[in-house]
């Protein structure tokens, strides 16, 4: 067992919106988090995320605290946090060592005795197994590249019976019920993956989840198609959902289809909220944030939503929208490829802070979350850095 310690990458257009308001480290690429990724490898606690200045006010219940960074005295592990480990962990001696994935240092281990200094520390090269993040949009590729095999981990739990009056297509020991109510009539597709459904969750009937997929604690499936996905903790989805990693506390519970789509926290849909995830040449997409366009190199891309935004009903969004932090998309239906951070409808006004924490203040207790001082304290501290 290790300290951890996770290193972010500086701020840049490639990790827009969502580094506007949490560390990379607390991003979900596939079923789990980066920093539960990175403490599986460790096999301990992560003690601090070294991230940029305007999130060390940062604040969630189980994350660490956001630091400057500093020296590290071991036994410690230090990760990158564009990177999201897999497998097992490396075999570490008892001297400093780097670790490896395909040529770059991902990592360093700091035995007992010594000190991390920083990214140009030394020390042999050790293999990790994992995959690296460029940018938001991989965290669409890790949901292609992870998800099977991290539902397929939950297999070895003790579940529940899948509940009298289900559809199944598929292998039945695919499915896993670990304290989640499912009405009758939920249709279970396991010949593409597993399905996870975690406790105090709720599926409607009328739903079909296709693997694979992992829902998380206390989540609510309404209706629809939904697959392909990993949906964090407390979630309400209704509607078809494809291939789509939401990060916790959205609400997206009406119709609409959203697809390679990564939606932040406290996101809200409005009804009949639509992505395209596909442009009309079949071509690459690219992200138009300004004087800082980023290629994706992929052909599938719906939205990177940030954290506490929120759309209209009937809203449009196009191929590779890239939707600020706290912004309110209304006004006509077609939103453009980037909505800056706290915009207040689609015409150039800006929500200011004090109407920011009034909106948080009613929705954070909706899903039983206080908005304690320190809670009010991380959000202004969002607000006066992405709305500048």
């Amino acid at each position: 067992m290790s300290d951890l310690y996770l290193l972010d990458p500086s701020v840049s257009a490639a990790w827009a919106p969502f580094q506007d308001a949490r560390p990379v480290a607390e991003l979900r690429a596939g079923a789990w988090l980066i920093r539960e990724r990175w403490e599986a490898v460790a096999d301990g606690d992560t003690r601090a995320i070294f991230g940029p200045d305007h999130l060390h006010p940062f604040v969630e219940d189980g994350a660490p605290p956001v630091r400057a960074r500093a020296p590290v005295q071991g036994p410690a592990l230090v990760g990158r946090s564009d990177f999201a480990p897999i497998g097992d962990p490396p075999e570490l001696g008892d001297a400093p060592a780097r670790l490896v994935s395909e040529d770059a240092t991902v990592g360093w281990w700091v035995p007992p005795g010594h000190t991390w200094e920083g990214e140009d520390a030394g020390g042999d090269a050790v293999p990790i197994e994992g995959m690296r993040l460029h940018g938001a949009f991989d965290l669409v590729t890790a949901l292609e590249t992870l998800l099977v095999a991290d539902a397929q981990y939950f297999m070895r739990e003790h579940g529940d019976p899948i509940p009298d009056g289900s559809i199944l297509i598929g292998d039945p020991s695919e499915v896993m019920i670990l304290g989640a109510a499912v009405e009758p009539g939920v249709l279970f597709d396991t010949r593409r993956g597993a399905i996870v459904l975690e406790q105090h969750g709720y599926v409607r009937s009328g739903t079909r989840l296709e693997g694979p997929l992992f829902v998380g604690p206390g989540t609510e499936l309404l209706g629809g198609p939904i697959g392909g996905s990993a949906i964090g903790p407390r979630c309400r989805i209704r509607g078809e959902v494809s291939t789509s990693v939401f990060m916790g506390y959205a609400n997206k519970a009406h119709e609409g289809f959203v697809g390679h789509t990564a939606l932040g926290r406290w996101t809200n849909l409005g009804a009949g909220t639509t992505t395209s995830n596909l442009k009309n040449t079949y071509g690459s997409i690219r992200l138009d944030l300004g004087a800082e366009p980023v290629e994706t190199g992929r052909q599938f891309l719906g939205s990177l939503v940030g954290d506490h935004a929120k759309t209209a009903i009937g809203t449009l969004l196009p191929t590779g929208a890239v939707i600020g932090v706290g912004a309110n998309v209304f006004g006509r239906p077609n939103a453009p490829k980037y909505v800056p951070a706290f915009a207040w409808g689609l015409d150039g006004e800006r929500m200011t802070e004090d109407g920011f924490l009034t909106v948080a203040r009613r929705v954070m207790p909706r899903r039983q979350v206080e908005v304690t001082d320190p809670v009010v304290a991380m959000l202004a501290a969002v607000h006066r850095h992405a709305a500048r």
